[in-house]
């Protein structure tokens, strides 16, 4: 008898500006504007059906976990919950085995967490025959993830892996509207080829960093910082467009300065550190990817000076990663098997 495998794929995702503005109150207060890309780096759901009512998950970054599907809500206590929460959204009562994979480790900053619970609603709706726009799919993803678990973050991660691409988002009291940013290909092209991706070696949990944000925006501490930021990410997403990617850099280099003063812990010695040793070998600008304090550090680069910002960053301690822009958002199939 021949068994199906549902199986989803979304990417992760660089903010390249704006970061932080995507946070509510300050989203739905004064409207924040992120520019953001997803790259070859994903989250993977496979999903196989089995003859009994029983969840078997086996995750690579979360482990392993077990539940009997007798119809009544998962318990969200804190261990498998991204996965639960979704069970419990669509009243899943077939049983089936879950196997969850990230290319990113969790406090990246790349959207992890968020891209993760992508993939398990789209493999879900592939297994159940569901459709959802992709609006209403990311809202969902945000919604579960934000408000019924209560992870801290902003908007943008959800509808990047949803939507793929070079995007311009925009985040509101009324709802987020994503514009798909018409990029030549040759811009693409070369700013692949001036832009590093490094990791610092640190993780961090982003929760922490981004209550000290709202915090601070509450005391009207940083509030000026994030509508400068907002500005930035028009700016930077023009120059992109323009393929003026000298000025992009720049603009980047300026964005970051901002996104420091969010609050005390989006920056630290040590990726203060590497982040003047890149300015210092040749690098235009950059900044860390996510709320911060860790994970990836994204950089764009004056060409002819790539190779030594990445060999001044390795001697560092930094871990250079190899990576591709994605245009395509969360896609699924199924697959059947002997």
């Amino acid at each position: 008898m021949r068994g199906v495998h549902y199986r989803a794929r979304a990417p992760l995702r660089i903010g390249l500006a704006g970061g932080g503005t995507d946070v509510d109150p300050y989203a739905s207060n004064k409207g924040g504007i992120v520019f953001n890309t997803t790259i070859n780096r994903y989250a993977y759901c496979t999903i196989t059906p089995t003859d009994d009512h029983n969840m078997s998950i086996h995750s690579t970054d979360y482990g392993k976990y077990e539940a009997y599907l007798d119809g009544g809500p998962l318990p969200l206590d804190g261990n498998m919950d991204l996965i639960k929460v979704v069970t419990n959204h669509f009243g899943i009562t077939d049983g089936f085995r879950m196997f969850l994979q990230s290319e990113a480790p969790p406090g990246s900053g790349l959207g992890g967490s968020s891209t993760v619970i992508v993939s398990i609603i789209s493999a879900i709706c592939e297994w159940q025959g569901i459709e959802m726009s992709g609006y209403e799919m990311a809202n969902l993803a945000y919604r579960l993830e934000r408000e019924e678990l209560g992870l801290k973050g902003g908007k943008q991660d959800q509808y990047a892996a949803v939507f793929g691409g070079f995007n311009l988002m925009r985040f509101g009291r009324d709802g987020v509207d994503v514009q798909k940013m018409d990029i030549p290909d040759d811009v693409i092209n070369e700013l692949q080829c001036c832009t590093l991706l490094s990791y610092t070696g640190v993780t961090r949990e982003s929760a922490r960093i981004i209550e000290k944000q709202v915090e601070n925006y509450n005391s009207n501490s940083n509030e000026e910082a994030l509508d400068r930021s907002k500005d930035l990410a028009l700016d930077i997403s023009r120059a992109v467009q323009e393929g003026d990617l000298v000025e992009a850099g720049k603009l980047l280099d300026t964005s970051w300065s901002y996104k420091k003063s969010f609050a005390n812990n989006v920056s630290n010695p040590h990726i203060d550190s590497l982040y003047d040793t890149a300015k210092s070998a040749g690098a235009l600008g950059g900044k860390v990817s996510g709320a911060g304090g860790g994970g990836f550090m994204f950089f764009i680069c004056d060409y002819n000076r790539k190779y030594e910002v990445a060999k001044a960053l390795q001697k560092q301690g930094a871990k250079i990663t190899d990576f591709m822009f994605e245009p395509s958002g969360v896609t699924s199939w199924k697959y059947a098997y002997d």
